[in-house]
């Protein structure tokens, strides 16, 4: 999993952009975590929660794209995936949708690491 994080020079607001299979991660950074601090440090406090097994789960939904963990990944995905899905069963079988923008995985360590750099990058600039 490849990934920049960026800022508008224009409007100063800052965005990640992720490589290919993970663009959900990207947009769930930029859009629904932004620069909110206090979002920030409950999700490393859930994640260490899973990584001690204090916890088993835990999903925080948001405007447009939701985030849920268990003990091993953490799925990002368009809050109207599930609707997506319905219709993807009901085509032809030589169709489906590409859901790369609207659903990623990854493991718990890869994302608390994109955490941690996402925060580092929004201090630093």
């Amino acid at each position: 999993m490849e990934y920049d994080f960026l800022r508008n020079t224009m409007t100063g607001t800052a965005f990640a952009r992720f490589s290919m299979d993970h663009e959900a991660m990207g947009f769930w950074l930029s859009e629904e975590l932004g620069d909110n601090p206090e979002k920030h440090v409950e999700i490393c406090q859930q994640l260490e929660k899973l990584q001690t097994g204090q916890l088993s789960d835990w999903r925080l939904i948001g405007k447009a794209l939701s985030i849920e963990f268990d003990c091993e990944q953490v799925r990002v995905f368009a809050n109207n995936i599930e609707e997506g899905e319905e219709e993807d069963a009901e085509m032809d079988e030589s169709m489906s949708f590409y859901n790369g923008e609207s659903e990623a995985f990854c493991g718990l360590e890869d994302f608390y690491a994109v955490l941690v750099n996402w925060r580092k990058f929004l201090d630093e600039y």
